[in-house]
């Protein structure tokens, strides 16, 4: 289990909530506006320190309040030793993070609390940019290797360091030298992990989709931002005219990218909207599934309007594999006799019923009683 108790004041039309949820499956229903994906957002606050739905932070904030609070009791290794984790946001900008008692940064907060969202958005996963696709990856990374964000975050500043060079024109060769001697010295072991977590992530998404997508077989191939067969420093050095021109470096980890294939063509272009949604599907489960098998760990499972997304069989078989996971899942819907009846009687299944920024807990199928 990693959250064991949950509280939301201020945040959207929460104005104050608290549940105890299951270590499994949560099912958040109510008619749209209700406040369901509110509560999404707010675990991913609680989770992040930010909002998957927004960038602007002052319209999580209830109207006519100062701050918003998330407050947990989380147990990232599921140990059986819950401590406090608690996020503030003011609407003057302030951000909080507290965990047992100390203020952590963003990066141990990430570490903590592994979330994966899947909602409309994640569904345009093959057809979006390539930042979306090198997210995705970056995730992994981070999470299968301690080494990952040393790495990313030093690549990012020498890049940030040698684009605003560029955007002055003339630069001295040697310094031009130093600085693309340490872009490669980061660019290397960034792009070694990326590669490590998508081929360990292959074979878990071919096992995932096969089930999902019988019958179509999609290549997932990495592409790391420059010409394989040819080292990034010689790619830098022949490339420099040009990106001095554009004012920024062309090749390199920031140009790296998922390619999807099915039969040699495109998979965005190849498959039906319905088989794009299965691909994705199948990414995220074995996201969550590679997750596990490396660390030992659950992560939190955030699924907004699951059977809008995917037709009745498909999502009793997605339902399938959370089942057989052990990650904790909030999923939201509006009529809960959609996923109520999709579960196995032994499973730790909750129900909430949300309505007007409030929740109740609700009998599960199989009580007697509501709870």
């Amino acid at each position: 289990m990693l959250i064991s108790h949950l509280q939301v004041r201020h945040l959207r039309n929460l104005h104050e909530v608290e549940l105890t949820p299951s270590p499994r499956i949560n099912i958040l229903f109510g008619e749209n506006g209700s406040g369901k994906t509110s509560l999404l957002e707010a675990i991913h606050l609680l989770g992040l320190g930010r909002s998957f739905r927004t960038q602007q932070y002052r319209q999580l904030i209830e109207s006519g309040e100062d701050a918003l609070l998330v407050f947990s009791h989380i147990d990232p290794t599921g140990q059986g030793a819950p401590r406090p984790l608690g996020i503030s946001r003011a609407r003057e900008g302030e951000l909080r993070v507290r965990y047992a008692g100390e203020s952590i940064g963003a990066a141990e907060l990430a570490s903590l609390m592994p979330l994966l969202v899947i909602n409309s958005d994640t569904f345009a996963l093959l057809e979006g940019s390539p930042s979306v696709r090198r997210q995705f990856i970056d995730w992994g990374g981070f999470h299968s290797d301690p080494a990952f964000i040393s790495h990313w975050r030093g690549f990012h500043r020498v890049l940030k360091q040698r684009n605003s060079l560029l955007k002055c024109g003339k630069i001295d060769s040697r310094i031009r030298a130093l600085w693309d001697a340490e872009l490669v010295a980061f660019a290397e072991p960034l792009t070694a992990l990326r590669n490590a977590w998508v081929e360990a992530l292959k074979p878990r998404f071919d096992e995932i989709l096969g089930e999902l997508l019988n019958g179509v077989e999609v290549e997932l191939r990495f592409s790391r931002g420059w010409d394989a067969k040819r080292p990034l420093a010689e790619v830098l050095d022949e490339n420099f005219e040009r990106d001095l021109r554009q004012g920024f470096t062309g090749s390199g980890p920031q140009r790296a990218d998922l390619r999807f294939r099915v039969e040699g063509q495109d998979a965005a272009e190849r498959l039906s909207r319905g088989q794009k949604k299965l691909v994705v599907s199948a990414l995220k489960l074995a996201q969550g599934a590679l997750f596990y098998d490396q660390r030992e760990r659950a992560c939190v499972y955030l699924i907004d309007d699951l059977p809008s997304e995917l037709d009745a069989r498909h999502c009793r078989q997605f339902c399938r594999f959370l089942e057989k996971s052990a990650n904790q899942c909030f999923i939201t819907c509006v009529e809960p006799e959609l996923l109520s009846g999709l579960w196995q009687p032994d499973t730790a299944l909750s129900l909430f019923r949300v309505e007007r920024g409030t929740i109740s807990q609700c009998a599960a199928p199989g009580d007697q009683d509501e709870r």
